[in-house]
């Protein structure tokens, strides 16, 4: 069963159930980059390929979030 959170004035996913109620839900880590350029666009994340998981990519990115890896884009 796939859950549906309301997305937020600012168009990310919140949680809506407590303790986390109003948190940014983050992205999986087994989340696929190509997934992601699907997104993002075809020139997201270039240099990685498209099968490499987020978690790897954070991973080399100094331990980064999503939102961050995209302001430095």
């Amino acid at each position: 069963m796939t859950k549906h959170y309301p997305k937020g004035l600012d168009g990310r996913m919140r949680d809506q159930n407590s303790p986390k109620t109003g948190e940014i839900r983050q992205k999986r880590g087994d989340t696929k980059v190509g997934t992601l350029r699907g997104e993002y666009g075809q020139d997201f994340l270039p240099g990685y390929r498209s099968d490499t998981k987020l978690s790897t990519v954070r991973e080399r990115e100094g331990n980064k979030s999503l939102h961050q890896i995209l302001k430095k884009k």
